[in-house]
């Protein structure tokens, strides 16, 4: 009999291959004892790179791991709402009591982050739920680690404000190219009815090429929508004082009117100049007044007015080592951003250029005003189907997922504990408040712990707390609490780490290296954090392991091949043919997207799906799931013979061998065989079978995870777009990278020295 489980034994990562876990959902489910568990908030909304946190911090630097915490605050989410007059708090450090405090008596209750003793209210006997009196307990404040409040009037500055929605949307010659207008207007005309808000609800719209184009579409002055043309960009002014923010429900049908024909406005325009920063300062001007949400949509570089640019980007450089312009060239964009930020106006950028358009800087002024950044490169409604869907899906969830305005975020610790270098797009206030003009379910967040006093406590807590203004006008305060157990054992904090968010907080202090030295200091950073988790574990196990061994914990086997799979992102890879702007991107999901995303976009998901069955399938809403296994990134795991899907989170790819059986391609493609299946499609065959079903139903199955779907790619073995696939297995070797396997002989090398 084996004394120890698969959870605590070390693996030699040189010999065992079959580390892949085959449910993804279990990887995030922290190590904790039983009752920590039931009683934490979901691994999805708060969870720790340790799960058994050091007592010290010279124990934490033995370990060599980082300490940190991966936020999802605003996470969709089914959760207790409270109504009450009384929102019970610690008198000291504010914290909202919740399941980890612990009870004196029936009338008081000590805090678990500052160990205070505080009075509890008469009214917190009252169960809202039940309507009736009891023990504390009961209170779905005790029972729930997550929980929202609708607050009192003393959480609000000022009235809540309404939801008001400003679109900025690029009408220059390239712009209308791309055809992107009259899919804006089509699906925006498709949802418009579940924009997020209630009768104050404002919407207005502003275009630009290298003048300005405002457009007065209240009704009780015109029966038309009236264009008001602005050429003076120097010293940008709003053409009228009113009409050119409208209630959404009053003009409705002007709004409708104007969607409807706006795509014949410009559908001749030759202008090639691009006013974004114009733009960008009379919206502030035009939503100064309320706050709200600005959504651009850009295609190029910015040319015309302030914060025009020029392109920095050298096609030669992109496959040398020494990459350069990863920084804004001004800070006309961060401080345009500050400014909004202070007026609760948060931006959104859409980002559909073909051309290099300088996102390293643009992109300002959706960091620091708690905005978020869309990019499609190669947008074209005819030429690119994938890229088009995507954008069409992306805008429809855009358009109506939930929303929190004037919002702020405060995270508090146990006493000892000090929270620090955050990470996401805000604008930090007073040392720890997260100022959030905007938030969104999509956005994720990370921060970084030390421990500053030993820890002579059994367990620690963490608190994140959102107070926002709903799209109905509510002001409520969203808070997450996360409790771990303390250790002084080295063996328990590797045996209890969280290795998927270690990763997580890893990839977003690359981020930061790259940014604020260089990217191949960033990458040396990313290989040395593997080194010393290795030789840490080594040297505490000091089990004499022989050579040709690299030695590591079961719940940390996933590094080594993570951090290879970071390095070979488009954020951080070197030697190969990187956009600066892909990298950028890529970068800035690194620091902003949730956790379960950004692991599904380093290491795509690959399943064989040319003999589904219902072996191991799951039921769900009535239909029965196929759950192929799931395969290494590596081209040795596929064979000509098969069909191979890869999920990379925004794009599924649908891998064709050259030898795929003609019975396949009719049943899932709708063609007699291989030669006849054009070089890249884009749906499936509308024919019902047992074969096409089950692919179907799995990757509906696969998109119902997500915030909205992923368009499908299909392609040939010896499709022209076959590298976008090749490029993500990451365990073999290229002309410039390692392999996996030539990774952990390196990381062994290293550690011997």
């Amino acid at each position: 009999m084996h004394l120890q489980t698969d959870t605590t034994r070390p693996l030699n990562l040189l010999s065992e291959r079959h580390i892949l876990p085959q449910d993804g959902a279990e990887m995030l489910v922290p190590n904790l004892p039983t009752e920590f568990r039931k009683a934490n908030c979901s691994p999805d909304v708060m969870c720790s790179t340790l799960n058994s946190v050091p007592s010290t911090q010279s124990l934490l630097n033995k370990a060599r791991l980082p300490f940190g915490l991966l936020i999802h605050p605003f996470k969709d989410l089914s959760l207790p709402v409270i109504q009450s007059s009384i929102i019970v708090r610690c008198r000291s450090c504010r914290t909202y009591i919740n399941p980890f405090v612990s009870f004196v008596d029936m009338r008081r209750w000590k805090c678990n982050l500052c160990f205070r003793v505080n009075e509890l209210p008469d009214e917190f006997n009252y169960d809202p739920v039940s309507r009736t009196y009891g023990e504390p307990q009961r209170r779905p404040e005790i029972k729930s680690a997550t929980i929202e409040f609708i607050a009192p009037s003393e959480y609000m500055l000022r009235p809540p404000q309404p939801a008001v929605y400003l679109f900025l949307l690029d009408v220059s010659f390239n712009a209308i190219e791309t055809g992107y207008l009259p899919v804006f207007c089509h699906t925006l005309l498709d949802e418009i009815d579940r924009l997020p808000g209630d009768a104050r609800t404002q919407i207005g719209f502003l275009c630009f090429d290298s003048v300005l184009y405002f457009y007065d579409l209240d009704p009780e002055e015109s029966q038309q929508p009236k264009m008001l043309v602005v050429p003076d960009l120097e010293e940008v002014f709003l053409p009228c004082p009113d009409g050119l923010l409208v209630n959404l429900h009053e003009a409705k049908d002007m709004v409708v009117e104007f969607l409807n024909k706006l795509p014949t406005y410009f559908e001749k325009n030759m202008s090639t100049g691009s006013a974004l920063g114009p733009a960008l300062q009379a919206a502030f001007k035009l939503m100064s007044p309320t706050g709200g949400r600005v959504s651009v949509v850009q295609t190029q570089l910015p040319t015309v007015g302030a914060g025009a640019l020029k392109c920095r980007e050298e096609p030669d450089e992109r496959s040398g080592k020494k990459v350069q312009h990863l920084c804004p060239v001004t800070d006309f964009y961060k401080k345009l951003a500050l400014d909004c930020s202070a007026q609760q106006i948060a931006v959104d950028l859409f980002m559909l250029n073909a051309q290099y358009s300088d996102i390293a800087t643009i992109a300002g002024i959706s960091k620091y005003s708690g905005g978020a950044l869309h990019y499609f490169p190669g947008f074209h409604s005819i030429t690119n189907p994938a890229e088009t869907d995507r954008f069409e899906s992306a805008l429809k969830r855009y358009i109506t997922r939930k929303i929190g305005f004037e919002a702020v975020m405060r995270i508090r610790c146990t006493k000892g504990l000090s929270i620090h270098t955050f990470h996401g797009n805000f604008f930090v206030r007073s040392t720890d408040l997260l100022s959030l003009p905007n938030i969104n379910p999509d956005a994720g967040f990370g921060v970084q712990v030390s421990i500053e006093d030993n820890l002579d406590v059994n367990f620690v807590s963490f608190q994140a707390a959102l107070l926002y203004t709903s799209s109905k006008a509510e002001r409520r305060i969203r808070v997450h609490t996360l409790c771990v157990p303390v250790t002084t054992n080295l063996s328990d904090v590797f045996q209890n780490a969280n290795q998927l968010a270690i990763i997580g907080l890893l990839s977003k202090m690359a981020v930061d290296k790259a940014l604020s030295t260089s990217l191949s200091d960033a990458r040396d950073a990313m290989i040395n954090a593997a080194v010393d988790m290795l030789s840490a574990y080594r040297a505490s196990t000091n089990p004499g392991h022989s050579t040709g061994q690299v030695i590591c914990p079961y719940q940390l086997r996933l590094i080594p091949l993570y951090i290879l799979a970071m390095l070979k992102s488009s954020a951080f890879r070197v030697g190969t043919t990187t956009r600066l702007d892909d990298r950028v991107f890529a970068m800035e999901q690194c620091k902003n997207l949730p956790l379960r995303a950004l692991i599904q976009l380093l290491h795509p998901d690959l399943y064989p799906v040319h003999s589904l069955d219902d072996k191991n399938a799951i039921n769900r809403d009535d239909r029965v799931i196929p759950q192929p296994t799931l395969l290494p990134l590596s081209c040795g795991h596929v064979d000509r013979h098969g069909a191979y899907l890869m999920d990379t989170g925004s794009l599924m790819l649908l891998w064709l061998g050259a030898a795929i059986s003609d019975q396949f391609c009719q049943d899932v493609l709708g063609y007699q065989n291989y030669q006849q299946v054009p070089d890249t499609l884009y749906k499936l065959t509308e024919a019902s079978n047992p074969t096409v079903d089950r692919l179907c139903d799995f990757i509906a199955y696969l998109n119902d995870q997500r915030a909205f779907p992923a368009p499908l790619v299909i392609m040939r073995e010896d499709s022209r777009l076959r590298s976008q696939f090749i490029q993500r297995m990451i365990e073999d070797r290229t002309e410039s990278t390692l392999s996996y396997s030539e990774f952990l002989l390196h990381l062994q090398k290293e550690i011997k020295n």
